[in-house]
């Protein structure tokens, strides 16, 4: 189903990146490496506010590289510098220097349709070809929402976070204008028309720990590393969650380290959870045996954990709904055991923060969301999303 993604950076004149002066016939040459990590960066419009962030988080990431050095691995970044421009550059590390290597400069890059996007994988395939892939998407999330249900939203009745000011920076998954929004269904339609699955996708952006966004992925990724609520502007702690990033993906310690970083950040407010895709078709199974049996009180919603700051709400904790929903202890139980399978990794700070409600409290967290109880008319879409199709 859809969901929707998008970056918003801007120069502004403010910040210069500099890149090596290689030439693309200066590259790297194209031999098979183990595997590839792709930044992919990409723009939605107005992002002065979040741009030393994008910037300091490649920087940490090299800091990463230059740490642990990059064994029979290549790291590729995507970053778009304004609406028309972006460049494609590797980061190599040679005796503990990095360099940018620049591979690719793009006019008006085309990444919010599947040939666009596509194109762009492609780029990175023909550039640093792997037995596998990675990918990280450094930008603003909305969770699985359609680019449609934003464009056509008043905004007398619904105000996305990205919109209140005087309020602590966090980053969202989709900018303010759908010019820039790209569904959830095209990125995995571009990775499946590429012939690239990744081993992990981690989502740099609020809301993207979604059981609807994971279950539309399941078959492009083996793993999805996000957050169920707002992340700060500062994103994803590169310099401290990179080293297991890179090489085999050690998911307990990114978990860890994500926890630890947050839970003394000046802003100690966070939420994290890595979904293995493999168990999702078994948890779609629970969950249609549930959905077959039972039907949400609807007087129980004032109880679930909200997972953001809006009214109504749109994204409520997973397992809080189910645990609302379903009526059989035992059938309960074995759909704990399997949510537990499919959401192994997961951390939270004592509150979570939102643009659009403030600091909140957590009583109880499964480390994925659902909208599945949600009478927002932001989540009217939910019925047509593959999760609800496939678990009813």
């Amino acid at each position: 189903m859809k969901g929707l993604f998008a970056v918003r950076l801007c120069l502004l004149g403010m910040m210069i990146l500099l890149f090596a002066s290689c030439h693309k016939e200066d590259a790297p040459d194209v031999s098979p490496c183990e595997r590839t990590l792709f930044m992919y960066m990409p723009w939605s419009g107005d992002s002065y506010a979040l741009t030393s962030y994008f910037y300091t988080n490649i920087s940490d990431m090299e800091d990463a590289i230059r740490e642990v050095g990059l064994d029979d691995e290549r790291v590729v970044v995507f970053l778009s510098t304004s609406s028309s421009e972006a460049t494609m550059f590797e980061i190599i590390c040679t005796d503990g220097n990095c360099q940018r290597v620049t591979l690719k400069e793009y006019t008006s890059p085309a990444f919010t349709t599947i040939e666009g996007l596509t194109s762009i994988l492609n780029d990175v395939k023909s550039f640093a070809p792997a037995q596998s892939y990675a990918m990280t998407i450094g930008c603003h999330g909305m969770g699985w929402l359609p680019v449609h249900s934003l464009r056509s939203r008043s905004v007398d009745t619904f105000k996305p976070h990205w919109e209140y000011e005087h309020t602590l920076p966090t980053r969202y998954f989709g900018g303010t204008s759908s010019a820039y929004q790209t569904d959830i269904s095209t990125l995995k339609e571009s990775l499946e028309q590429a012939g690239m699955p990744m081993e992990y996708i981690l989502f740099d952006d609020c809301y993207m720990s979604s059981i609807e966004v994971a279950y539309a992925l399941r078959h492009v990724a083996e793993y999805l590393i996000a957050c169920p609520t707002e992340i700060m502007a500062f994103g994803m702690p590169y310099a401290e969650i990179g080293r297991y990033l890179l090489g085999e993906p050690d998911y307990e310690s990114i978990c860890r380290e994500f926890y630890e970083f947050y839970s003394t950040y000046q802003y100690p407010y966070a939420t994290f959870g890595i979904t293995d895709c493999s168990e999702l078709d078994a948890l779609a199974s629970l969950m249609r045996e549930i959905n077959g049996q039972y039907v949400f009180d609807e007087s129980q919603r004032r109880d679930l954990q909200p997972m953001d700051g809006y009214t109504p709400t749109i994204f409520y904790d997973y397992g809080d709904y189910v645990a609302h929903l379903c009526g059989d202890p035992a059938l309960f139980n074995q759909f704990q055991a399997q949510l537990e399978r499919t959401v192994p990794y997961k951390a939270h700070t004592g509150r979570y923060f939102s643009a659009a409600g403030g600091i909140k409290s957590i009583w109880t967290f499964s480390g994925i969301t659902t909208s599945a109880p949600s009478i927002s008319s932001q989540a009217a879409d939910w019925i047509d999303t593959e999760w609800y199709q496939d678990t009813h």
